[in-house]
């Protein structure tokens, strides 16, 4: 599979969006989640792209898509997704998100009036409590953790982002996911995206979810260590 590179870029009220479309068919949208980036779905579009016209973007303040301010909120992707959409031309696509994305996708649907076609939660921010306790505790000393020598935070961060997985993660992939939040200018993104976390936008369409027409599957690995697979049931 050649490099994964997202070539294209789209301005949209909540700043620039890098995305990439592949394959022909029916369109798909794919969100990823946090830490990771669109590189997330480096094995799954290609699939998809034999049968849909995949899209795939990185969320505001990930991989390299840059916001035009400081929010980056579950709420602010949500905008994004919906102007990204209407930049597409997109009416009623499939999408699916994991993690956040999940939540993003959500959130357009109830709160944003965006239609789609079917939806694929894959251990999905929906139910609270979704924030993990080592997110918490960077909300909590944020100003620690804004001082703390780059080279530290780092090893945090790295220890932090080996929990996603259940296996060791593929040197590769740890690299792409990592390498958005090296340095100093990564450090201050990470730490802006943590801070934002808020279950209130997830509170505000929960109520919401009975309301649902379109087929939704539900996806959960059974040893995430971050989101309880009770939380699929």
């Amino acid at each position: 599979m050649r490099p994964w590179r997202l070539e294209q870029r789209a301005e949209i009220s909540g700043g620039e969006v890098a995305f990439e479309v592949f394959g022909e068919g029916p369109p798909v949208v794919l969100i990823h989640g946090t830490p990771s980036r669109s590189y997330i779905w480096r094995g799954v579009a290609p699939a998809l792209a034999r049968r849909f016209s995949v899209y795939v973007f990185d969320l505001l303040g990930y991989g390299d898509s840059r916001p035009s301010g400081d929010d980056v909120s579950i709420a602010a992707q949500a905008r994004a997704l919906t102007g990204l959409l209407e930049r597409w031309d997109l009416d009623r696509p499939a999408v699916a998100g994991h993690d956040i994305g999940g939540a993003i996708a959500l959130r357009a649907h109830l709160l944003e009036d965006v239609r789609f076609d079917r939806m694929a939660l894959l251990d999905a921010v929906v139910l609270r409590p979704w924030i993990t306790e080592a997110s918490r505790h960077v909300q909590m000393h944020l100003d620690a953790y804004r001082t703390m020598p780059t080279r530290i935070y780092e090893q945090v961060v790295a220890a932090h982002l080996r929990t996603t997985v259940h296996h060791t993660m593929e040197r590769g992939a740890f690299e792409a996911y990592m390498d958005q939040w090296r340095g100093e200018s990564g450090q201050e993104a990470y730490l802006q995206k943590v801070a934002q976390f808020d279950e209130k936008l997830t509170a505000e369409f929960e109520p919401l979810l009975d309301s649902m027409r379109i087929p939704v599957k539900i996806l959960w690995g059974e040893r995430d260590a971050w989101l309880d697979p009770a939380l699929a049931r």
